[in-house]
C-alpha cells in the first residue's frame, strides 16, 4: 500500500459540485479582483474566527508582512520570533527592515517558550510574533501578559492553525492580529495562494486594507507606499465553500491523531504533547526520533510518504548568514530540525491507511533500536 503524505486532490473530489458551482459563479460575474465574493468570504471567516475584521491578501507571507507594517514596524525595530518555525515568519520581519530576534521553543510543544521571551526584549522590541506551529496553539495568556507589561503588540502566525482553540476560544483575535495562509496544503486551503489577517482592531484592519491596495482607499489617490496583495474572487469563492466543511475536516484530523497517539508506542519515538488548554487541529502530526533520516528512509521503502518540517532552522539558513548566528546558538531548534518527521495527516486519510502508517512506523522504529 502506497500512502501519500497528503492528497491535495481529495478535497476537490469530495466537494466537486460545490466548488464547480462557485467557480462558475465567479466566471459569469465578470468580477475578478475584489468585489462581493471577497467581501462575503472575509465576513464569513471573521465570524468563524470570532474576530471583527478579516482582510484578504495574496498569501500568508504578505499577511504577516503587511500586518507588521500596519503596526508601524520598520528599520531599527525588533520583533521576537520563534527559533523553530518556517522561514516566512522571519522573512516578514526582515521585509519591514526590522530585525527578527529568535526565542527557543518549549521542547514539549515545539512552540515558542513564553518563559524565555522576556530575556529577549530590548528597548527596540515592538512586536511578539508567536507561531501556532503544526496546528497547536501557543500559550497566548502568558505571551499576552508579557506584551501588556512591556507595551508590545502581538501578531500571531496562524498559517497552520485554522479552527484551533485556545482555552475554548478559536484562534483569530487573542492578540492584536492573526496572519493566515490559505496555501493549498493548509487545513483551509485555496486552489492557489491566498492569505488574510483577522483582528478586532478597526484601525489595524483599515491600514491593512490600504496597504494591500497600493496604499490607496480612493482610486488613484495613494496615501502610503503600499503593495498589490489581494485575495482574488476565485480563491475567495473556493475558500468559502471549504470553510463550511472545515470543522468536519478538522474532526477527521483529530481522529487520526488520536489513533496515532494510541498506536505509536515504539522506543525512541517521541510523540506530540498537547497541553490541557489547547485544542489543536493537527495540520501536521510530527514525531521525533534520534535516527530520523534512517526512519524516513525505511518508511519510504514501506510506501509511507513523510516530510520534514523543517530540516534547516532559520538561523542557519544562508538567507540569514549576514546575521552572524552560530551553530548550536539555538540548540533546541537545531535538535528539532534533526529529529522531527511529519507523518501522513489529512481529512481524507483512510482508516486502513492510518493503520498501515502506525504498523510501518512501529516496525521501522523497532528495527532501529535492535
Amino acid at each position: 500500500m502506497n500512502i501519500p503524505f497528503l492528497d491535495l486532490g481529495a478535497p476537490y473530489r469530495e466537494l466537486r459540485p460545490e466548488i464547480d458551482a462557485a467557480v462558475a459563479r465567479v466566471l459569469a460575474s465578470g468580477w475578478f479582483v475584489g468585489g462581493p465574493e471577497v467581501d462575503a468570504f472575509e465576513a464569513d471567516y471573521a465570524a468563524y474566527c470570532g474576530a471583527t475584521h478579516c482582510v484578504g491578501v495574496a498569501n500568508g507571507l504578505d499577511a504577516l508582512h503587511l500586518a507588521l507594517r500596519a503596526m508601524a514596524v520598520g528599520p531599527g525595530d525588533e520583533v521576537i520570533v520563534p527559533s523553530n518555525t518556517y522561514i516566512a515568519t522571519w522573512l516578514a520581519v526582515s521585509q519591514c527592515g526590522a530585525t527578527p530576534v529568535p526565542v527557543e521553543p518549549d521542547a514539549r510543544t515545539c512552540n515558542i517558550d513564553p518563559a524565555l521571551i522576556e530575556a529577549a526584549i530590548t528597548p527596540a522590541t515592538r512586536v511578539i510574533l508567536p507561531v501556532h506551529l503544526y496546528g497547536q496553539p501557543a500559550d497566548m495568556d502568558a505571551i499576552l501578559a508579557i506584551a501588556r507589561q512591556h507595551g508590545l503588540r502581538v501578531l500571531e502566525d496562524g498559517a497552520q492553525a485554522h479552527g484551533a482553540r485556545y482555552r475554548g476560544q478559536r484562534l483569530g483575535a487573542h492578540g492584536d492580529a492573526v496572519a493566515w495562509s490559505f496555501y493549498p496544503g493548509k487545513n483551509l486551503g485555496a486552489m492557489g495562494d491566498g492569505g488574510a489577517g483577522t483582528t478586532n482592531d478597526a484601525q489595524l484592519a483599515d491600514r491593512l486594507r490600504v496597504l494591500r491596495n497600493y496604499g490607496s482607499r480612493v482610486k488613484y489617490v495613494n496615501e502610503v507606499q503600499g503593495t498589490n496583495s489581494r485575495l482574488d474572487p476565485l480563491q475567495a469563492a473556493i475558500l468559502r465553500v471549504k470553510l463550511a466543511h472545515l470543522d468536519d475536516w478538522n474532526a477527521r484530523r483529530r481522529a487520526i491523531a488520536a489513533r496515532y497517539q494510541q498506536g505509536l508506542a515504539s522506543r525512541g519515538l517521541s510523540l506530540p504533547q498537547v497541553p490541557d488548554w489547547a485544542e489543536p487541529v493537527w495540520h501536521l502530526y510530527v514525531v521525533q526520533h534520534p535516527q530520523r533520516d534512517a526512519l524516513q528512509q525505511q518508511l519510504q521503502a514501506a510506501g509511507v510518504g513523510t516530510l520534514i518540517h523543517y530540516p534547516i532552522p532559520p538561523h542557519l539558513q544562508q538567507a540569514y548568514a549576514v546575521a552572524g548566528f552560530a551553530q548550536r546558538q539555538f540548540p533546541k531548534a537545531e535538535q528539532m530540525a534533526s529529529q522531527c518527521l511529519s507523518l501522513p495527516m489529512g481529512p481524507h486519510l483512510a482508516d486502513d491507511q492510518a493503520g498501515a502508517v502506525i504498523s510501518a512506523v512501529n516496525e521501522a522504529a523497532r528495527r532501529l533500536t535492535v
